[in-house]
């Protein structure tokens, strides 16, 4: 069966993923290197907390690749998947296998730690997260240590990311990366898929962003 070009990914998704890789690499190059001033540190973080808003969001409202109900499966399916990977006729998934759409929400989650403890970690020195003047200091330290921990476990699931990535384009000539660039792949057989607007996943990040600039300028 001969397969065909067909549309996968919209264009907020990949918006989204690739404005959150660059978003990471400058809060470590700015929070490990000092790449930037710190104050460059919290803008990104800010940044990042609203794009989290709004991939839980477009997980819900999204495209039908995007949500989580179209690529978070139990146990038994990714077992399944597992098994099905060993065989000679691997089922082909248009968007995320039940086993990688799992790492996405690990991934989504562990870099929303990173952001919400930021906004209450202090190096207590100079730099303080702009909500830690509204908690006490036991919680600041608990978040500060939760904000190092979480750094170490975020960059360990960014490599298990890269090192999956590449297993799939080596070993079963997969490429994964050209299609989030250019949101289409080969498809055997093609599969009916429903696309939201790209004007609502707008209006969800304009309200995602309000709402992380509004907590901050309450912060002061």
């Amino acid at each position: 069966m001969n397969s065909i070009v067909q549309r996968v990914w919209d264009l907020p998704t990949r918006l989204f993923h690739w404005t959150l890789v660059v978003l990471i690499a400058l809060q470590y190059a700015t929070g490990e290197f000092h790449f930037l001033d710190m104050e460059w540190h919290f803008r990104f973080g800010y940044a990042t907390l609203a794009l989290i808003g709004f991939r839980v969001m477009w997980g819900f409202f999204g495209s039908q690749t995007s949500r989580f109900s179209s690529f978070l499966r139990g146990p038994r399916a990714v077992l399944r998947y597992l098994r099905d990977s060993m065989s000679k006729n691997p089922q082909t998934h248009v968007g995320h296998n039940p086993l990688g759409g799992w790492s996405v929400l690990a991934l989504l989650a562990s870099v929303a730690v990173q952001s919400v403890s930021g906004l209450f970690a202090s190096d207590e020195i100079d730099t303080d997260g702009p909500l830690v003047t509204h908690v006490s200091t036991r919680v600041v330290k608990l978040m500060t240590r939760v904000h190092h921990w979480n750094e170490n476990a975020l960059l360990i699931l960014i490599c298990l990311h890269i090192a999956a990535i590449l297993l799939y384009l080596i070993a079963k000539h997969d490429n994964l990366i050209t299609p989030m660039i250019q949101g289409v792949k080969r498809a055997t057989p093609a599969q009916p898929l429903r696309f939201s607007s790209n004007w609502l996943a707008l209006v969800l990040f304009v309200l995602c962003a309000a709402a992380v600039a509004a907590l901050v300028g309450w912060a002061g």
